[in-house]
């Protein structure tokens, strides 16, 4: 059985978020607005159907998708491109490959202890994030 991500998950870290966000085009306002937000996660898992929310003071943005099934995502609240996204799983890890304009593009999410890990990436930009699961 793969990890359990359900749960609500509160940000403690952020890595380069300016540096992925920069390869995204995005502008420098919104860019700074976003380095001070601490978001939650919200994520429902229902086998291999997920639901991921991401609750911010400005923004709420949801992702529904099944493993394995590709689905047209639009990144509201960050670039807001449209892409063919698809999700597998890596032994426990979550994988996203998101296909559009930018090169290179995804997400991993994975889980240590009380702690959900996410990567992201474009066009050789990486950006880690931390999350402690609340109890």
């Amino acid at each position: 059985m793969p990890a359990d991500y359900n749960g609500t998950w509160d940000m403690v870290s952020s890595d380069n978020l300016d540096g992925y966000m920069v390869a995204l085009d995005i502008n420098f306002a919104t860019r700074k607005i976003a380095c001070m937000l601490k978001p939650q996660k919200v994520i429902k898992q229902d086998g291999d159907s997920f639901t991921f929310q991401t609750i911010s003071t400005v923004l709420t943005y949801e992702c529904s998708f099944k493993i394995g099934e590709e689905f047209e995502e639009t990144t509201k609240g960050m670039d807001n491109r449209k892409c063919q996204s698809v999700v597998d799983w890596d032994g426990d890890k979550l994988v996203c490959v998101q296909k559009g304009e930018k090169r290179n593009r995804g997400w991993t999410h994975w889980i240590e202890g009380d702690e959900l890990h996410l990567e992201l990436t474009c066009e050789g930009e990486v950006c880690k994030q931390v999350f402690k699961r609340r109890t």
